[in-house]
C-alpha cells in the first residue's frame, strides 16, 4: 500500500523539526507536520516556532519539550524559504539525539 501523495516529499505527513537562521541571524526552530519540501521552500502545517533563548529555553530544550508534550499549533501553515533552512529532521530522530542541558 502506497501513499496517495506521490508528488510530495518523502517526509510528507511526518512531524519534523526545521532549524533556521532568522532574518537577523538568530536561530529559530519550527516543529510541524511536513506538507512538502522542494528546491524553493519547506511547507509545514499545524506548526509552532521557537526563537533561541525565548522563555529562558534554548532550542534544544524546546525541541525536547515538543517531543515529550507536543506543540500548540499556533501557525496553521508555515512556508519557509529554503535559503533560511539549516536542516529538516523528523522530530523523533532529533529528540532521541538531544541531551538535557545542565
Amino acid at each position: 500500500m502506497g501513499t496517495f501523495h506521490q508528488n510530495k516529499h518523502q517526509l510528507h505527513g511526518i512531524t519534523v523539526v526545521v532549524a533556521t537562521t532568522g532574518g537577523d541571524g538568530a536561530q529559530e526552530v519550527y516543529v510541524g507536520r511536513c506538507d512538502d519540501i522542494d528546491a524553493e521552500r519547506v511547507i509545514l502545517l499545524d506548526a509552532d516556532a521557537h526563537r533561541d533563548g525565548d522563555d529562558g529555553l534554548g532550542n534544544d530544550d524546546w525541541v525536547r519539550r515538543a517531543a515529550e508534550y507536543g506543540v500548540w499549533p499556533r501557525h496553521p501553515r508555515v512556508v519557509l524559504p529554503r535559503d533560511r533552512v539549516a536542516s529538516v529532521q523528523p522530530l523523533g530522530e532529533v529528540a532521541a539525539t538531544t541531551t538535557p542541558s545542565s
